[in-house]
């Protein structure tokens, strides 16, 4: 993964981080960006920002003001694979600018770039023309509420199992993908519940 301008990363480096199988553990003092970079890791594939970003995502990119600055741009480049084993790297690209009085955060662009294996050619598809969000996920082989809940849920949300009865049930059913389940028998009560009374008003009038 390549990190530009995110947080604390600067914006002129290639901060690159490679990620060891079984296991990478990530070690740092307190600030080193830790966290930054399971946010990283959770906006690349999901496309969204941590809950702490502020206001439109304001706190996301590094401060122009530190870098010194009218504004910066920052990258998050993630290569991976598929549940098929082929590659593909997600680009996700940010900017933030100073402004008299206002710090402004746009998203510039996302990007979804393939290999396909019949021609050798790599392809890429933005997200004016496909929902990258969730192509991603799906490539994967891994659904998004796992993604959000479960593999790269934030500190500040992590505990939700502690939660109420309702909200667990509620992740619970996101994660296990029970919840088109329950729209679908709901929506075969409501229809059984019309045909019952149609029944009852046709018997009614062959009376």
């Amino acid at each position: 993964m390549l990190v530009k301008g995110i947080r604390s990363f600067s914006p002129d480096n290639n901060n690159v981080i490679e990620f060891y199988k079984p296991l990478t553990l990530i070690v740092g003092s307190n600030g080193a960006g830790k966290t930054t970079v399971i946010e990283c890791l959770k906006q690349a594939c999901t496309g969204e920002l941590p809950p702490n970003v502020g206001g439109q995502g304001k706190n996301w990119v590094m401060d122009p003001k530190v870098a010194g600055e009218s504004d910066v741009k920052a990258q998050i480049k993630l290569r991976l694979r598929t549940s098929t084993q082929m590659p593909f790297v997600v680009v996700r690209s940010f900017q933030s600018v100073q402004k008299k009085s206002v710090l402004q955060f746009k998203s510039l662009d996302a990007t979804l770039q393939t290999y396909n294996k019949d021609t050798h050619q790599k392809e890429a598809i933005t997200y004016r023309c496909a929902d990258i969000n969730t192509m991603v996920p799906t490539l994967m082989g891994v659904s998004k509420a796992v993604l959000d809940n479960v593999i790269f849920v934030h500190q500040e949300e992590s505990n939700w199992p502690l939660a109420d009865g309702a909200t667990i049930k509620k992740k619970f059913d996101e994660i296990f993908a029970a919840t088109k389940y329950t729209k679908a028998l709901e929506t075969l009560r409501k229809l059984r519940l019309e045909k019952t009374q149609e029944v009852k008003e046709m018997k009614l009038r062959l009376e």
